[in-house]
């Protein structure tokens, strides 16, 4: 009889695993990503044997002139019904195609003999559902978010993070969103923080979000509003309070988060306990589009942010603006544009003057995939800054042309200017000897490269210009499978006189300074 029992209740075991599975509907989608890029000076810098990307932004230091490259992106989303399912996001690589380490020091797999032990990483894990008897949908897990842009992507928070949506359309023209997000916590370790070991100790970092959508008949308008609350030990290692943002995404938040060099006294010394209180950080943006005369089509993007502490050096606010104006005709659609951000003024002791953003991680910058972080695939990009605070432009585009079937072209070309004071070069050019001595967080403030706490990878300033030239071509050899092939160039003007840069140093000794350029050709196969 035991016997028998327990067969019978393993037979129910298997006929419910049955009858759960059967009412589950599985699908499956994901890319093979091949890339190849081979480009140079991709620091800005030539001389002493400087070439490549070696000396380059903190994604591509020690990089070849060529490097090959692979992904892949597995989604699996398991469906109930409608009103419920879930969804895991597998990121297998990036393997760059000889080399053994990988971003969390494991091997990646990608050198003689593969069999990485730190290639796979879950890149989201959320699921869907809906409270019953309501069309209010939930999100709940890692999950991509991103505040809202008709332009360029959003330059303060476009990333995948821990976190919950919830969306509800009241009627076809008002919606609304709410979201709550944990970018950071539990990673502050210190053994000896005042005499106490206070591992994880008010170390978390939330966001809290409001959007409401509006559609009318050729317009959408998008107000929206963001809040942060930012532990003093957020970003803290040892004595150091912005040292220890980890985490895949922590170069974003090092540069948009701080000012150049973190929290400093007009001498140039550091002011290492400027960020040791709680922070707070509010934005907010109006954005939207007018279709209303198609073909004709208007967008337009407008941001303010600010991150304050009780000292006022950790300080930091500004805004960005853009505009988008775009003709859609049979063959391209031809688009002019242009944007505007508020810049430091000249005193490194009251702050930053540019807008704080958290991380632009997964923005498709739609004004450029090389000079900004627009690159939708692996390609180099964020060659002159991850988000653009602190910049200007005009621009204009000739989007998806197509002369031949399944073949299309995007061409660019944008002036880019600094809106940053020159009088900041006293300090980030070692002008000031006290930024020289070896003793202070300002010796490594050594030209517009140096990429410290609080710098994209270039700090451009008033007398600063860069023109960009872009071209990429995509070809739909199969339904299933593109080959693209990206080219970019970026010309620079830096001002190398004695009140501003002065003679080029910019990886440590004089130098040259040269133009980054990079071809990149990508296979992709998506299902």
């Amino acid at each position: 009889m035991k016997k028998i029992a327990t067969l019978l209740l393993a037979a129910g075991l298997v006929f419910g695993v049955a009858t759960g599975a059967s009412a589950i509907d599985f699908k499956a989608k994901g890319q093979w990503i091949m890339n190849f890029d081979y480009g140079q000076n991709g620091g800005f810098t030539g001389g002493n044997g400087q070439t490549g990307f070696n000396q380059a932004t903190k994604q591509y230091k020690n990089e070849d002139e060529f490097e090959a490259s692979q992904r892949v992106r597995l989604q699996l989303d398991a469906v109930a019904s409608e009103a419920l399912s879930g969804t895991v996001f597998f990121e297998i690589g990036q393997q760059t195609w000889g080399t053994s380490k990988g971003t969390s020091a494991g091997n990646s797999g990608g050198s003689l003999g593969a069999d990485g032990d730190s290639a796979v990483k879950v890149k989201n894990a959320y699921i869907d559902w809906l409270v019953p008897q309501t069309d209010l949908k939930v999100r709940m897990g890692i999950q991509g978010m991103a505040l809202p842009s008709f332009t360029t992507g959003s330059n303060i928070f476009n990333d995948d993070v821990a976190g919950i949506t919830a969306s509800y359309q009241f009627n076809e023209t008002v919606g609304v969103t709410a979201l709550w997000a944990r970018p950071f916590n539990d990673n502050y370790a210190n053994d000896n923080d005042h005499g106490k070991s206070r591992y994880n100790y008010m170390d978390n970092m939330d966001v809290f979000a409001l959007l409401v959508p509006l559609t009318f008949d050729g317009v959408k308008v998008t107000p929206w509003a963001m809040y942060s609350a930012i532990g003093p030990n957020t970003f803290r290692k040892g004595t150091d309070y912005y040292g220890n943002i980890s985490g895949t995404s922590n170069k974003y938040p090092t540069a948009g988060m701080v000012p150049v060099g973190g929290a400093m006294h007009k001498d140039g010394t550091a002011s290492t306990k400027a960020m040791g209180t709680y922070g707070n950080a509010v934005w907010a943006g109006l954005t939207g589009e007018v279709t209303a005369f198609d073909p004709f089509r208007i967008a337009w993007d407008f941001n303010y942010g600010s991150v304050s502490y009780e000292d006022s050096r950790a300080n930091r606010a500004g805004w960005l603006g853009s505009l988008l104006f775009e003709y859609k005709l049979d063959w391209a659609i031809p688009g002019l544009y242009g944007w505007y951000a508020s810049g430091d003024d000249g005193n490194p002791a009251n702050g930053s003057e540019r807008m704080p953003s958290i991380s632009v991680n997964n923005n498709n910058n739609g004004f450029s995939d090389f000079a900004f972080n627009g690159g939708p695939m692996i390609g180099r990009e964020a060659i002159l800054g991850y988000d653009m605070s602190g910049t200007w432009g005009i621009g204009a585009r000739l989007k998806d042309m197509s002369f031949i079937e399944n073949l299309k072209h995007t061409f660019r070309l944008n002036l880019i200017g600094g809106t940053n004071s020159t009088t900041m070069t006293r300090y980030l050019a070692g002008h000031n000897s006290v930024y020289n001595n070896g003793t202070t967080r300002g010796a490594s403030l050594q030209g517009p490269n140096a990429q410290v706490a609080g710098m994209n990878p270039l700090y451009m300033t008033t007398n600063d210009t860069a023109l960009e030239f872009g071209l990429s071509n995509d070809y739909k050899m199969y339904d299933n499978f593109t080959v693209s092939l990206d080219a970019a160039y970026i010309a620079t003007w830096l001002d190398q006189s004695r009140g501003v840069w002065g003679n080029s140093k910019m990886n440590g000794r004089s130098d040259q300074e040269r133009d980054p350029w990079n071809v990149n050709v990508r296979f992709v196969y998506s299902f």
